[in-house]
This record gives structure tokens, sequence and C-alpha cells, in this order.
């Protein structure tokens, strides 16, 4: 049952055009859904089995605002797409645990930190802080993303399904030069072999020989061949994310930081510094690719109300 409930729910998303990674996250909520009802099927349940889980995530579980929300959001999915069960008012009881203000690195961290990675994984972590993407929009670069003509960089089919250009620093292109050429080394070793890059898999249809081009090779190819998770075709994806994990996880215990420290704070500090230093909100926003200013202004909550010009009262008194 489980199983067959599954496949039509992977059918109806790629039927619609969601991202691979938001495939994964929706098929993990409606196992644990189905696991914490006994493996019922969903269409027996409805509104008040999908109130119970969410209830359960906040108050057993204790998941953060956001967590529920994306639980929610794959239930309604799946009620609405696939069992065309529209869900009513649910009324369940909603997380209390907020998201927590996003870590920040001085300058001078960042600098002690690109100290310690290891110089084949040092680009991808300058693009994250200098660019400020994701780990996943870093890997996720083609050639033809990079334009150094214009300093610019294409985010493509980024969180939300969004596109959007952000700067690239002038300091990276002889890096990116480099990086670019053992790319396309790899791709023509590959495509000797009949195989080449990871492609999306309506447009490999539409231009079979299209892995041979040069602009769709990825800049951080894996080290090994792969299945692609929807066609199956034998071909060569980007590097995992957590090849970057393990790289930064060591350069932040060399650098004897203790903060905690994850992929996205490169992304974080990025927006913070920008700030800091006199960007415009509205520009940092559209360099992130934030649909909602909101979101970008939870950075100033991180540089402190100082930031704003409000400070201290022992300020004044030890004048």
């Amino acid at each position: 049952m489980a199983s067959a409930l599954l496949e039509q729910l992977k059918n109806e998303m790629r039927l619609r055009g969601y991202s691979y990674q938001t495939e994964k996250t929706y098929l993990h909520w409606v196992r644990q859904f189905i696991r914490y009802h006994a493996y019922q099927h969903p269409s027996a349940l409805g509104n008040q089995g999908v109130k119970a889980f969410l209830t359960h995530l906040a108050v057993d579980r204790h998941v953060a605002v956001n967590t529920q929300k994306i639980a929610l959001n794959a239930l309604v999915f799946l009620f609405h797409k696939v069992l065309d069960q529209p869900l009513g008012e649910l009324n369940f009881s909603l997380a209390t645990k907020q998201r927590r203000l996003p870590t920040g690195l001085s300058e001078q961290e960042i600098a002690r930190l690109f100290q310690q990675l290891p110089a084949k994984r040092l680009l991808a972590f300058q693009l994250m802080y200098g660019s400020g993407l994701r780990s996943a929009e870093v890997l996720s670069i083609r050639i033809k993303d990079i334009q150094l003509q214009q300093q610019a960089l294409h985010v493509v089919d980024a969180k939300g399904n969004k596109d959007r250009v952000t700067l690239l620093s002038p300091r990276l292109n002889s890096a990116l030069e480099q990086q670019m050429q053992r790319a396309l080394m790899v791709q023509q070793q590959d495509n000797a072999q009949g195989v080449g890059c990871s492609m999306p898999v309506a447009l490999a249809r539409k231009y079979p020989r299209a892995y041979c081009s040069p602009e769709w090779a990825f800049l951080f190819p894996s080290a090994t061949l792969c299945q692609h998770p929807v066609s199956g075709v034998q071909c060569r994806h980007h590097l995992h994310p957590s090849v970057l994990r393990k790289a930064l996880k060591k350069a932040v215990l060399a650098s004897q930081l203790h903060k905690r420290v994850t992929c996205h704070t490169f992304r974080h500090s990025f927006a913070t510094h920008m700030l800091a230093h006199g960007a415009d909100i509205r520009t940092v926003q559209d360099l992130l690719g934030h649909n909602d200013v909101k979101t970008t202004q939870i950075y100033t909550h991180v540089l402190g109300q100082h930031f704003a010009g409000t400070n201290s009262p022992l300020d004044r008194l030890l004048a």
C-alpha cells in the first residue's frame, strides 16, 4: 500500500516540476505520517489524522516552527493532489520552538577558516561567502552559469524554483578558470566513455547529446559515476554535500572556533557583512533570492541593535 502511494506521490511531484530535494523531503514526511498511524492508508485518516500528527510533532518531538510547516506542506500536497481530499480547518497545536538566529562569523574568523580548508575545497566555500550561495547552489554551478566578464553568477533553479543573478568576486577569476579547466577535462574523459554530466530529464530527452556540451559540465564534478535518480542513466553528478561538510568540520576544529558553523554560515556571513558595510537591504535581498525583505531583515538582528544607532545605557555611564 505505502509503496504504491509513495510512487504516486513521486509521480505527481515530477509532473509539476518539483525539485528533487523537495521530492525527497515530502516523501520523508509522508513516510513519517504513515508510520505514526501504524501504516493505515492516509485516505482513511483525513483531517483528524493530520491534526494528530502535526500536534505530535509539536508536543512530543518539539520540532521547530519551520519543520512543522514543511511537514504540513507535504501532507497538504498528498491530500490535495494525490488523494483528492482537500483538508479543511485543522486546528493543530503549533510548534513553539522558534528558528534560531543565524550564526555569523567575523571577517577574521572567515579568514581563519579559509586558511584551514583543503585547497581543492577552498573555492566552493569562497563562492558561498563571496556570492551568498547555499551549499546546494554552489555544487549545482555549471560552466554556463559563470560570467567572468560581467563578474556575475547565474543561480539556476534555486530554492523555490527561482533563478537569480548574484555578484562574483574578481579575486576568484584565476581559481575559477583553473577549476573550469579541470571540470572540462573530466567531461572529456567521460564523453570518451560515452557518458557525461547529469542533465535535467526533459532537456536530455529533447537534446540527447547535450551532456557532451562544455557549458553543461558541473564546476565541481563528483569523483565517481552514478545513476540518475529519475532516468536511471549512468552519469556524473556534482560533488555530494557531505564532502563539503566533512571538510568544514575539520577546518572548524583546526581553527579552534567555538561556534556552531555549517556551510550555511558562509551565506549568513555574506549577508551580515554586506549590511555592515553599507549595502542596501533590498540589494542584499535580491542577491540572496529572498521573496520577502522580512527574511533579509533577520540579519539586522544578528548585527545587533547598535547597527541601527541604538546604544547601551552603560556606554553613556562609562563615557
